[in-house]
């Protein structure tokens, strides 16, 4: 509740976009917070923060785990902070207890998960796991023309460290689920077996701005109309490969956008997903032959870029059997479960062993003001976050 005012909505939500002064706000709580607690603070070229606990023998590399602070513009209290929280409160439980683990702990924020300012999604810890350059990252801009790097200077996150310039021993995530499954089910804790996959596509479709009153319906090269059929499509797209397949249309610009005008260009965004590999590449490819149909159909000119292309990620078995073992020995019901959003464990599991902890969010609603998850809940993914780390560093402290 209390990060909830950073960027709060009057609708009960959270408007707190990546690299915002609400973002800022945001980070410097929690880097006052983990200063508190005795970790120093470390940012990387991507505004990424790194709060590290001392461990015993601090040659090891650090056990990491954490989440994102960046939402939708109308998101919720618990995307992504949960994780972030979850995190600062097990560095303060260690504390209270005086408790020291083998290795070091970092718990980790990592910018712009959500990929709704700056696209792609999850370019930090994109560029932490190699998938994409710092200099890329500094390059992307916002639909205001906005560089990512510019928007760091500004709020005082363009840190020095070189991105992905350490390893990590193991990275843990806490998350809501984001979908109705475990709510439905009653069940209280998701142990996350992967990631589907997924793409995203940015479209600019090209007619011509004319007379909506004058210009024969024949002859007009009307780019809403190609925006339209495509955004159909799409959805058919999806259909036929259900009940895994997933496509959507989220984000359109019309210009001029005047109610008398025949669009003359649209901007717009797709989303497909899959957690079959061969299966989102036959939706690729019916989505390609889609476009170049429309294109034809309506005589506009359409640019299709692929702006993300993320395959379908297993995490690493031993980290996956430590969060289902804990869950277990804690009396906490559980089932395993396939993730359908993108998380930055997904970049990170390239890196390192990774594994999720998924909590129930009511009703299985999220990236909405009216996301709310339950305290027991979030206190029973918070023990399970807590207990993993603490096993996989007995368990492992001769390995890493």
């Amino acid at each position: 509740m209390e990060t909830a005012q950073f960027g709060g909505t009057p609708g009960g939500g959270v408007s707190r976009l990546t690299l915002s002064d609400a973002d800022r706000e945001a980070r410097d709580w929690l880097v006052r917070e983990c200063m508190a607690l005795g970790c120093t603070i470390s940012v990387d070229e991507v505004g990424n923060i790194f709060a590290r606990r001392p461990g015993n023998d601090n040659s090891r590399a650090p056990i990491a785990f954490g989440s994102h602070l960046d939402t939708q513009p109308s998101g919720g209290k618990f995307d992504g902070v949960a994780g972030v929280l979850a995190g600062l409160e097990l560095l303060k439980t260690l504390q209270d207890n005086h408790y020291s683990t083998d290795a070091p702990l970092e718990l980790i924020n990592w910018t712009n998960e959500e990929g709704s300012r700056f696209a792609p999604t999850m370019i930090a810890s994109g560029a932490f796991a190699g998938i994409y350059t710092t200099e890329f990252a500094h390059g992307v801009k916002d639909r205001q023309g906005k560089t990512f790097r510019g928007e760091l200077e500004r709020i005082g996150y363009l840190g020095d460290r070189p991105a992905g310039d350490h390893q990590l021993a193991a990275y843990f995530e806490l998350h809501i689920e984001q979908g109705p499954i475990l709510d439905q089910e009653g069940i209280t804790v998701g142990v996350v077996t992967g990631a589907q996959g997924q793409r995203w596509y940015e479209l600019n479709v090209q007619g011509l701005d004319s007379h909506a009153g004058s210009t024969p319906m024949p002859v007009r090269r009307d780019a809403m109309l190609a925006c339209a059929r495509i955004t159909d499509g799409v959805n058919r797209i999806a259909l036929g490969h259900a009940p895994a397949g997933m496509a959507t249309v989220g984000l359109v610009e019309v210009s001029p956008n005047s109610r008398n005008v025949i669009p003359g260009r649209v901007f717009f965004t797709v989303d497909m997903r899959h957690p079959d590999g061969a299966v989102l590449l036959e939706m690729h490819r019916e989505f390609d032959a889609l476009v170049d149909a429309v294109a034809r159909e309506t005589r506009t000119e359409i640019s299709n870029e692929c702006v993300l292309d993320l395959a379908p990620t297993r995490f690493d078995e031993g980290c996956v059997n430590v969060v289902r073992d804990v869950a277990e020995r804690l009396q906490y019901s559980h089932r395993d479960i396939v993730s359908g959003p993108g998380h930055d464990a997904v970049n990170v599991a390239r890196v390192t062993r990774a594994a999720m902890v998924f909590v129930p969010c009511v009703g299985g609603i999220s990236h909405n003001e009216a996301e709310a998850a339950r305290p027991d809940e979030l206190t029973a993914g918070a023990n399970v976050l807590l207990h993993a780390i603490l096993e996989y560093d007995l368990g492992t402290a001769d390995a890493v």
